[in-house]
This record gives C-alpha cells, structure tokens and sequence, in this order.
C-alpha cells in the first residue's frame, strides 16, 4: 500500500483548497487503496473570502484549521512531516495555493514561498518522491523547482499569462486539456489543469484521476 501526503491550502476556493480537487484527489487515492494523510501549514490565510458574495470578510482564519474541514478533522501540521514517511505527495489547487502556501496571486514572478511549503516541497524533490500538483499549484512548484534549477515541465492548462510566469520561473510549460496530465519523468512530477480549464466537476475528475493513477504507477519505478 502506497503512503500518501495530500497537502491542503484551507477550505474554499477563492481563499483555500479547491474543494472538489481535494475530495476528488483524496477519493481516487482511497480507490487504488493508496494509504492517504492530510497535511496543511499552520499559518494564518491571506485573507477571508464570502463564497456567496466573492467580497473580502473582516476575519481572519487559520489554513491548517480551515484544511480540518476538509479532512473531517484527521489532519497533520506540515511543518511536522516527514518527507520520508511518504511515497508521494499532492497539492490540489485553489486561491489558498496562490494565496497561503506562497504570494504568487499577488505578486507573480516576484512571488515568495512559504518556509515550510518550500522547505517540504524541495525535500520531497530531493528525496526523489513522486509529486502531483492540480490546477494553479504547478505554478508554486514551478517557483520552487525553478529556483532550485530543475527546470521542472508542468502544465496549468492553456492561460498564457500563466504560462508565462512559469516559464520565467525556469519551468517548461506544455499545453494540456482538463483531462489530461503532464508528466515530468526526470524530476518525477504529474500535473493536470483541473478548474484552470475545466467546467464540470465531471471533466476535472477524468483529469484528477489519471494524475492519481500516473503518480501511484510512479511510485513503482
């Protein structure tokens, strides 16, 4: 049985984790009998979005405690993980993967990472470990491989600005639909477009599933 990390951003997709790619991800996982565990930095979100409204909230809320929810309350502090206890590692999309785990929805190509997401991230490149990344993620591993000068080869879909700033990260970007993956064989990475492109949950889920199915054969080799 495969170990895998799912690395949440909160909960809710404009200020967190994209929540049909996180249950979509976990659910195909739990179908391959992969063993699963949800991981989230206990750090505070950018900021809080009303979902009904789209308009900011004046609150505030914590990432790791918002991830909860999404986890049913069985979550870990990744500043606590071992990238060794896993056989692979992915990261859904949403707002919080451009907002929380790093800045790249405010700052872009300038963006910064987050301490521990990059710490995490970069060990788990090192350690050889297989890596999916869903919808808007690709760009913070493209930012944290880039700068680690792998030239990482993912895809977020078709947006051109978006591929752009990956390649300016030192990523290749290559076009792909929603139901298709990205596979990176040299740094061991599977990336797949999801909501970036995708307009049903039907359509994402094709793309999430081969991505889970690609990561988990990985694993093998």
């Amino acid at each position: 049985m495969k170990k895998v990390a799912v690395v949440l951003s909160g909960c809710g997709v404009f200020d967190g984790a994209e929540i049909h790619e996180a249950v979509l991800a976990i659910l195909s996982l739990d179908r391959r009998d992969a063993h699963v565990e949800i991981l989230a930095p206990d750090i505070k979100q950018m900021h809080v979005i009303n979902h009904a409204t789209g308009e900011t909230m004046a609150e505030t809320r914590n990432v790791l405690v918002e991830s909860a929810r999404i986890a049913r309350g069985k979550i870990g502090d990744l500043a606590d993980a071992d990238v060794g206890d896993y056989d692979a590692c992915i990261f859904p999309g949403g707002y919080g993967a451009a907002k929380n785990l790093c800045d790249y929805a405010v700052k872009q190509v300038h963006c910064d990472v987050d301490p521990v997401v990059e710490s995490f991230i970069l060990a788990a490149l090192q350690a050889r470990r297989v890596l999916g990344f869903i919808c808007i993620a690709p760009a913070l591993l493209a930012r944290v491989a880039g700068k680690a000068g792998l030239g990482p080869k993912v895809t977020i879909g078709t947006d051109p600005k978006t591929a752009g700033h990956i390649e300016a990260f030192g990523g290749e970007h290559i076009e792909c639909q929603v139901d298709g993956v990205v596979v990176d064989e040299r740094n061991r990475l599977v990336t797949t477009p999801a909501y970036m492109l995708g307009q049903r949950i039907s359509d994402v889920a094709r793309g999430i599933d081969k991505l889970v199915e690609t990561v988990l054969e990985m694993c093998e080799s």
